[in-house]
This record gives structure tokens, sequence and C-alpha cells, in this order.
């Protein structure tokens, strides 16, 4: 029988001072990963249940395992809440990953070797849209797409150029490091037009999405995927949506096709995400985080440093360093010192290994949880600036980092 007594600190004190060190990171440091955020403490709640413990294979009614009558209940809240959230037919709430989630629908509408149209990492795609080191440019023929040299933003000329020379099966939008409004109705004229279906990736834009702060591909696109942290601030996992039409074959690839059994408790947590963004606070928690970005990038802008696409219209932004005479890597490892968490980030024609990269990712989800408005976000900004102008200086890395924990410890992640 088990005890509350038996606590992780008191078996295993290495792992559990790991923990407290990581939290107390968390406390400290201004998270600034556009991909990171701050779950609520009900999400987490829910992630510790007893729900852990139950094998559920199948979906809701329909397990290969007795005694689900209870998981049953949450998983159908979670579907139920995601399909009313993003106003869908259809959603599957089952993905372990984001990347999981891009995998069935991958699994549902491709063959090995059939053709995939995504963006170039590069230009701001991500791994599971075709990068060769990844399954989905190694299953597939895959074929990316770019941005305007000029303007930096999609070249949706180039798009359609490609998906009429390549006539590819499957068109990705979406992207993890793109700062502006994606046109998806524009990818779904191209896509049509070239017989292609459209899978639009919104794990970075889906709280914007859910908070009618962004264009929404679902009823557009014909699958929509998406994490549900991120701007989501949900648990970690993946998300299915699309037209009820497709239920069936999205079901069987996400379970038997490409998972085993869900993690019900993490399920159990996605509905209570779900619930928290159906709120006003909610939607005035996105408005900040849009509010907090533009302010960021324009002190930026005005310190000198170049802004891809030359502006952000979400939560996130990038860092062009190649003027600078500093790395990415490097610059990551600077602000890292000063309590200031970015994660390098590739720019567009980047010279430089994607371990290395020449500019950085800059985003406000994190910030905006823990209470962050303009003028804190101004001061981060200089924060940055100053020590990006002088990364060797250790007294300015010093005297930054003392600023940050000052600024910090007005606004708690999770209190006392």
């Amino acid at each position: 029988m088990y005890s509350v007594k038996n606590t992780v600190e008191s078996l295993d004190p290495e792992l559990w001072r790991a923990i407290e060190q990581e939290r107390q990171r968390q406390e400290d440091h201004i998270e600034l990963i556009a991909s990171e955020n701050y779950a609520s403490p009900r999400v987490m709640q829910a992630q510790g249940t007893v729900l852990t413990n139950k094998y559920a294979e199948g979906y809701p009614g329909k397990r290969y395992y007795g005694g689900c009558e209870f998981v049953d209940v949450a998983e159908s809240l979670a579907i139920d809440r995601a399909k009313k959230l993003f106003h869908a037919g259809y959603a599957n709430v089952q993905p372990h990953s984001g990347a999981q989630a891009n995998a069935a629908v991958y699994y549902a509408t491709l063959h090995p070797g059939d053709t995939l149209l995504g963006m170039a990492l590069d230009a701001g795609g991500h791994l599971t849209h075709g990068a060769p080191v990844n399954l989905s440019g190694r299953y597939y023929d895959a074929v990316t797409y770019g941005l305007d040299p000029e303007t930096e933003e999609i070249d949706y000329a180039e798009v359609e150029e490609l998906a009429h020379v390549r006539k590819p099966k499957l068109i990705v939008a979406g992207a993890s490091a793109y700062s502006l409004v994606i046109d998806w109705k524009r990818f779904k004229a191209i896509a049509d037009k070239v017989g292609a279906l459209l899978m639009a990736d919104v794990a970075h834009y889906a709280g914007l999405i859910a908070a009618g702060l962004y264009p929404s591909p679902v009823g557009v696109a014909d699958f929509v995927t998406s994490t549900t942290h991120k701007t989501l601030r949900g648990p970690r996992g993946g998300l299915i949506l699309a037209n009820a039409e497709h239920e069936k074959v999205l079901n069987s690839a996400v379970f038997p096709g490409t998972q085993g059994g869900p993690l019900m408790h993490i399920i159990a947590a996605k509905a209570v995400a779900l619930k928290e963004a159906m709120t006003k606070e909610f939607r005035d928690y996105q408005e900040q985080v849009l509010d907090n970005a533009r302010v960021m990038a324009k002190v930026l802008q005005e310190r000198g440093f170049r802004i891809v696409s030359g502006r952000t219209e979400c939560h996130m932004f990038l860092v062009n360093l190649r003027d600078k005479a500093i790395t990415g890597r490097d610059a990551e490892a600077a602000l890292g010192k000063a309590n200031i968490t970015v994660n390098k980030n590739s720019v567009p024609l980047d010279p430089q290994k994607p371990t290395v990269t020449s500019g950085i990712r800059i985003g406000s989800p994190a910030i905006t949880t823990r209470g962050f408005t303009e003028i804190d976000s101004e001061l981060t900004a200089n924060l940055i600036a100053d020590v990006l102008d002088a990364p060797s200086d250790e007294r300015v890395i010093k005297r930054t980092a003392g600023e940050v924990k000052k600024l910090c410890a007005k606004f708690p992640v999770y209190g006392s």
C-alpha cells in the first residue's frame, strides 16, 4: 500500500534536487523561448492523477481494455472542448506531441515516396515539415519553399510554382519561427489547383487562434495539427482537428497507425487547458502576448538589431545577428549567463550550421503568463540589447542578471 509520505524527495534526493533547481531556474530567469510556457497548477494537478495508471487503447466507447468508463469521460471532455474552442467538426486529443500529430496525418494521407511540400527550416519551418533529418524528409519526397528575399514573407509565388512543377500530394503550411500572419486561404487555393491536400500546423499559433486574434485554418485546411502547450498553455502534447468526414481515417492513423495506448493523465490535462482557453482571462492574456512581442521587437529595432520580416504579427520574432559579429549560439550563451533564456535559430539564407545559427528567436508567451506588460517587456528588450552589445563583458552580464532577478521577483510564476 502506498502512503502520501512516499515522496520523490525521500526516495531520490538527487532527482529531487534537479527538480527543485529547475523550479528555481524558472522563477529566476526570464523565459523567452517561443515554444515554452508555464502550465497552470490545475493543468499540472490533472497530470499527476491516478489516470496515469490506466491503459485505454482505442477511443471513448470503443476500447480494447475494460474499466475505461471514467477515462472515457475525460477524453470526451477534451474532444468536445477542442471542437468547440476551434469550431471543428472533429478532434483527436491522443497524439503525444505535435510531431506525432503530424506523423499521423502523413500516415493517413501519404505513402512512402509521395511528394510533400513544406516550409524550409531556414525560412522558419519545422523539422517535421520535410527536413532531411526527420522521417518526413526520409520517407517522403520532400520539397521546400522559402521566403521572398526582399520582404522575408512567405513566397507564395514560389509555393505555387513548386506545387505545379512537383505535384505534391500534401502541402504543409505553418511554421516554428515565422512572425507574420499566414494566408491559409491562399495556401488552400494553391493546393486545390494541383489536387493536393492541405495540412496547417498551428502549434505556435493555437492559443492566439483560440482567442480569435490570429486567422484560423480550421474549415480551410483539410487537416489542422497543433501542440497543446506553447501559446495554448496546456500540457506537452498534440492535437488534430479536421472536418467530421475525416474521423475514421485519422483515428486509425493515430491508433493503431502511429501510437499505442494514449496518455490519459495528459489528455485530462488537455481538457483542463482547453477549458481555461474558453475564458475571457485567456483572451486578455493572448492580447497581452501580442502587445509584449510587438514592444520587444520595436525596442530591439530601435537599439539597432534587425528583426526578420521587419515586424511581428504574433507571439514571436527572429533577430538576425549577422551584422553584429555574434552567432546565435554565442548570443544564447551570453544571455543565459544573464538569466535570460532564448534559443539560437536559423535565419533566412543562414550561412551557419543549425547548431550555430546567425539568429535568435524571442517569444512572449511565458513572460506574459507571469504578468509582464509592455513596460516590463520594454525593459527586457533593453536588457537583451545591453548583453548583445557587449557579450563578453562580465560586468554587463552580472549587472543584467541582477536586474533580471529583481524583475522576476516582482512576478513569481507559481508564488508561495
